[in-house]
């Protein structure tokens, strides 16, 4: 259906142009993480050439100017051009190495203007970082509206079919830009919507609470979980006094803090990650009737949490690792998919829905309530050309807004409308930022905003105000069936002015209370290490038994196990606990996902049937998930064969983290750096006349208590055995070939992991 605003008409020629332009992405059966573009010569190039093209898989900010005027440049066209070396001002230079002196051995001359640029670019390359969100990842994509919400919003870019270029950025909230990936914390989830009516950011997290109710405690919370001030520590975590001390205070952020306890605290991936708009929103539609909705983010892939062990042993292994995997899953063709959903109330004076206020961040709408109904689907299918041009200096803000959605008297989201405007005036210089490429709307500009530092639209017209005639009256006034912007004429209550919270936003137990009694018994598990481990972090002893009070107030048996692992009382609940029902929507387990773009490592070596390895390597591939072969050593299985296989990872470089399941071709034998001071893995080495590479062992050991499936053909139950691995334990399978083995692993990776390998204290009792 086309997009009836009439907006459209500006820019439909452009919008089937950008759609294509950020379709990128590696072919399918692309093996990811080539560094560039081209393979590099032995030696040093010396011909001069062009500079390469960026790889298949990434695409630059669309073309459009700074007033937002759509251009034909390529979205990925780089920023340098020509075969030779110039200055920022294009001149030719003969040499980039050696200062200007007086002689070979004299004094560097002040008169060498290439070193005063160079070195002046360079002392000014970083900007300040996000006070949060400093340590992001990002990826173009796409937007497909299914044109269901037309009933309830006259957005254009939800209308049937209509495709809407997005920017998509994802950060851990506490950490610094050089902090890891995969710390315990909440996410991030901001999309930036290029629409034909402007641009709209939804600017959410991958929990669908806050930890306050009201903007005015922001800095309060941050200044809690950021590190101590005086020592600087702990980087990137909550775990920690300062953290506890303040949520075992102000019980309002229970419910959030709860969540992070959970495994939604630490992600499989950005791939397998919900994300909410955190607040209600309003509505419009074409008849001026309004609705309140939450936005939900739903991953096609399913929702899949790390365990603490694995995520404590990729922060050392590769502290990058959600945002390599999120590059590596685009490039390989293995795009992520979300559906965008929205929960739908009706929008009353009250606000409220079945007793819970719309407007306290701090509380969810079960989905057994009010279903998330689908709207439109998310394809991310191009990863940046540039990091600080795109992914650093790309500016949200939920003021952002199109016609059709509005805003509501949420006192966290008032806030969060001032702050991420004036956060923007320190990092990105003045307040031309929106004339940064990845922020340029795609929608014709013609405001009355001039001059400040970096303005690079050059305006025309003496008369930037309004009335003017001078300028002919332009610009002039959108009524609202030229899409012009009325925000919703909501009545106010009259009341005097205070500081102070409903009376409906004082209940802190109820649903957290729920949030757990929906969780499964392995994942009730989870959340009680995670607070153990947490709160044994602490030093004070008052802060640990404050925050047992807290837990005391959502279930007994919960506060009782982490005083446990504490070593302390357990204290009791001050009345009744509250009677809710669970919501099974809130568990991420007892359902099947699709296996597409997980990550299956296959263990091979010289004796191993390599006929057998590159069938299952290609089934792998067609099946839309990643092989990595990992062997003794690098290079190429079979090297003297007409079809070598290659190795992408080696023992020394491996581990269990990085894969989703494991295949074993055989057993394989010990590489010749299987030894304790060439490689910890190794442990004491590889004993006489040993069969098993030791860190295949640690490897299959890590997997097997990670609940992964296992799987192997050949010789591979030796290999298992040597593991201390029971080949008759659930999700670990030999099979007879290759073919078999591998049906059987994806057939279980449908479920994420194999839970039910081990016992839980339920199981037990």
């Amino acid at each position: 259906m086309e997009e009836s605003h009439p907006v459209k008409e500006t820019v439909d020629k452009v919008i089937d142009t950008v759609v294509d332009a950020v379709s990128g992405g590696g072919p399918s059966g692309t093996i990811p993480g080539r560094p560039g573009s081209e393979s590099p010569s032995l030696d040093e190039p010396t011909e001069p050439r062009e500079p390469p093209a960026p790889k298949p898989d990434q695409s630059g900010p669309q073309a459009f100017t700074a007033t937002g005027q759509a251009t034909d440049v390529p979205p990925a066209a780089r920023a340098q051009t020509g075969e030779y070396l110039t200055t920022a001002q294009g001149l030719r230079l003969a040499d980039t190495d050696h200062s200007l002196k007086a002689g070979p051995r004299g004094p560097v001359l002040l008169q060498d203007h290439h070193l005063r640029e160079k070195i002046m670019h360079f002392d000014h390359e970083r900007i300040p970082e996000r006070v949060v969100h400093a340590r992001g990842a990002a990826a173009h994509g796409v937007f497909r509206a299914y044109g269901t919400a037309a009933t309830v919003t006259k957005a254009a870019f939800l209308a049937e079919d209509v495709q809407t270029p997005i920017f998509l950025r994802f950060s851990p909230v506490l950490g610094s830009r050089g902090s890891a990936d995969t710390v315990r914390d909440t996410r991030g989830f901001a999309t930036k919507f290029y629409t034909g009516e402007g641009v709209f950011d939804l600017v959410g997290n991958n929990i669908p609470v806050f930890f306050i109710q009201d903007a005015i405690k922001f800095p309060d919370v941050i200044h809690a979980g950021k590190p101590h001030p005086d020592r600087e520590i702990p980087q990137a975590q909550s775990a920690h006094d300062t953290f506890w001390d303040f949520v075992s205070l102000h019980t309002e952020a229970t419910h959030h803090t709860l969540w992070n306890m959970s495994d939604r605290g630490i992600p499989r991936s950005y791939r397998t990650m919900e994300g909410f708009g955190v607040h209600t929103f309003r509505l419009i539609d074409a008849a001026g009737a309004t609705t309140l909705v939450k936005f939900h983010w739903k991953p096609k892939a399913g929702v899949h949490s790390l365990l603490w062990e694995e995520a404590q042993l990729i922060n050392g292994v590769d502290p990058d690792f959600h945002r390599r995997d999120l590059a590596d899953a685009i490039e390989a063709g293995a795009y992520p998919q979300w559906e965008l959903g929205i929960q739908v109330f009706p929008d009353t004076p009250e606000q409220t829905f079945e007793g819970i206020d719309l407007l306290d961040p701090t509380k969810i709408v079960p989905e057994e309530l009010a279903p998330v109904q689908p709207v439109g689907l998310l394809t991310l299918n191009a990863n940046p050309v540039n990091y600080f041009a795109e992914t650093e200096q790309v500016a949200f803000h939920p003021g952002h807004l199109v016609p059709g959605i509005d805003i509501t008297d949420d006192p966290l989201l008032a806030g969060r409308l001032f702050s991420y405007l004036d956060t923007q005036i320190t990092r990105l210089g003045g307040p031309n930022f929106a004339q940064i490429p990845i922020n340029r709307t795609h929608a014709p500009v013609n405001d009355m905003l001039r001059d400040g530092f970096h303005q690079t639209a050059v305006h025309s017209g003496v008369a930037p105000y309004k009335p003017n005639s001078l300028d002919g009256g332009c610009p002039f006034f959108a009524g609202q069936q030229e899409g012009g912007y009325r925000e919703t004429p909501v009545q106010v209550p009259a009341a005097g002015k205070v500081r102070e919270a409903p009376a409906s936003f004082a209940d802190h137990f109820s649903q957290p209370r729920q949030f757990w009694l929906s969780l499964t018994p392995v994942e009730r598990e989870h959340v009680i290490a995670a607070y153990a481990f947490e709160l044994g972090k602490v030093y004070e002893q008052a802060i640990k038994e404050r925050t047992l009070r807290v837990l005391a107030e959502i279930d007994p048996y919960l506060c009782q196990q982490v005083a446990q692992g504490l070593g302390l009382p357990a204290p009791t609940s001050a009345g009744p606990l509250p009677s809710v029902e669970p919501s099974p929507a809130l568990s991420q387990l007892g359902r099947t996902w699709p296996t597409t773009g997980r990550i299956i490592g296959i263990v091979a070596g010289d004796s191993s049937d390599l006929e057998v390895v590159r069938a299952v390597r290609q089934q792998v591939l067609d099946g839309g998930m990643v092989p990595l072969v990992i062997s003794a050593a690098g290079g190429l299985l079979g090297a003297d064969s007409s079809d070598p296989v290659t190795v992408q990872r080696t023992f020394a470089t491996a581990r269990s983290v990085e894969f989703d399941a494991l295949l074993l071709a055989g057993a394989p034998a010990p590489g010749k750096d299987a030894y304790g001071a060439r490689d910890a893995k190794a442990g004491n080495g590889t004993p006489a006349g040993a069969l098993i590479d030791p860190r295949v062992l640690l490897m299959l050991s890590e997997a097997f208590r990670h609940a992964k499936p296992l799987g192997g053909w050949a010789d591979a139950e030796q290999a298992l055995t040597a593991a201390g691995i029971d080949t008759a334990a659930p999700g670990v399978l030999v099979a007879d070939s290759g073919e078999a083995a591998l049906q059987e692993v994806v057939r279980l990776l449908g479920r994420h992991r194999v839970w039910e390998r081990f016992p839980t204290a339920a199981d037990i009792v």
